[in-house]
């Protein structure tokens, strides 16, 4: 008997504390999880095409955006953003390498 009402305890416990853990998991999914699962050519055309339209202030321009998805509760979209940002910065390095081989 003691065995049981431990085990109703703890039933009680865990089904007051769901909507806690349950929020937690679904902001993990949301910024860290599902973004990742975005396809990475995807996410170059999107650092691309910033790159064309914005030039030298492509990140600057991919971080308002990451801000404006944080600001607005977009997880996710904060999380795609924060990809986008990353890979510019990456394709900014090479292009800057490449553009300095060329000059020498």
């Amino acid at each position: 008997m003691d065995i049981v009402k431990q085990a109703l305890i703890w039933i009680v416990i865990g089904a007051a504390t769901s909507p806690i853990w349950g929020a937690l998991l679904w902001v993990l999914w949301q910024g860290s999880i599902r973004p990742r699962l975005i396809s990475r050519s995807e996410i170059d055309s999107v650092a691309t095409e910033m790159l064309a339209r914005y030039g030298a202030r492509a990140e600057e321009a991919a971080l308002a955006e990451e801000e404006r998805a944080w600001r607005e509760s977009q997880i996710f979209q904060r999380g795609k953003w924060r990809r986008v940002r990353m890979r510019i910065a990456v394709l900014a390095k090479t292009y800057l390498r490449q553009k300095n081989e060329d000059d020498t």
